[in-house]
């Protein structure tokens, strides 16, 4: 087996012609900086969150089996250049980029921190090492996708998000939002990468509470953290700058409080222990 790449996450392995090896770490970022320190179970809580979504969802994808608790294997495809975004509450990029006047909403939409959408939104980016919110405008200008493609993987995003927010609703979560990826796999549009808190936000339905920042379930636990204390404008001050962002120590009881929720979280969707 001959190692590929490594990403954020995941180290990927060529297994055969046909297949790869995703290998999930305890790696962490955020706002695109790699941290020094792990994250305890993350690696076992997203490799069992994408069997779970893979085998939950009625969609064409590229898993085949579980390797082990931190290893699966999927086929290989033709990733499509598009990361598949759907917003259901109004959190997030959305807000800035909204007040910035970079995106709108529709109308009659509630624009209080945290509030839902009147229906989900299909909010697209590029894939690059900083991702660039695009429109469906874009995305065919670009040459991304073909519009049949688009309007695809518009109407398929954001059924899944409607099934996944479902399921998270039955065992007292909110799905904020959700970030897919698709690739071609013998000519038909495939549901592909990982599926797990790292790619969407995920807030208990208990202390849910419109206007406030969310108690988060997911890797946004940690961007909070770094947004209380200054480091998101430090990163983007220094790559303004033309530097590399050195990342913060992270204190011992975020990392904690992060496997904790990654944990409970997919013990309670998956209705199995980890």
């Amino acid at each position: 087996m001959k190692f590929l790449t490594s990403g954020k996450v995941k180290d990927l392995y060529d297994v055969d012609e046909n297949t790869l090896l995703f290998k999930f770490s305890n790696r962490v970022s955020a706002y695109d900086v790699k941290f020094k320190q792990d994250i305890p179970q993350k690696g076992e809580v997203l490799c069992k969150f994408a069997e779970f979504w893979f085998n939950e969802l009625p969609v064409p994808n590229h898993f085949v089996r579980r390797e082990s608790d931190t290893e699966i294997v999927v086929k290989k495809m033709q990733m499509l250049p598009i990361e598949c975004v759907v917003r259901g509450y109004f959190y997030g990029s959305l807000v800035s980029r909204w007040k910035k006047g970079e995106v709108s909403v529709p109308e009659g939409t509630d624009t209080t921190l945290a509030a839902k959408l009147p229906k989900p939104i299909f909010d697209p980016t590029t894939k690059s090492e900083h991702d660039i919110p695009i429109n469906k405008e874009n995305a065919l200008e670009m040459k991304l996708v073909s519009e049949e493609q688009f309007n695809w993987l518009e109407k398929t995003s954001i059924e899944i998000y409607e099934k996944m927010a479902q399921i998270a609703d039955n065992v007292g979560f909110i799905l904020a939002d959700l970030k897919l990826e698709f690739g071609i796999l013998d000519g038909q549009i495939t549901l592909g990468d990982s599926i797990g808190p790292d790619e969407y936000r995920l807030w208990p339905k208990d202390s849910f509470e419109v206007g406030k920042i969310q108690e988060a379930y997911d890797k946004q636990l940690l961007r909070d953290w770094l947004t209380e204390h200054g480091y998101q404008k430090q990163f983007d001050d220094a790559r303004s700058n033309g530097q590399e962002p050195i990342p913060p120590e992270i204190p011992k009881e975020i990392i904690e409080k992060m496997t904790e929720r990654y944990v409970t979280a997919y013990e309670k969707l998956s209705g199995k222990s980890l």
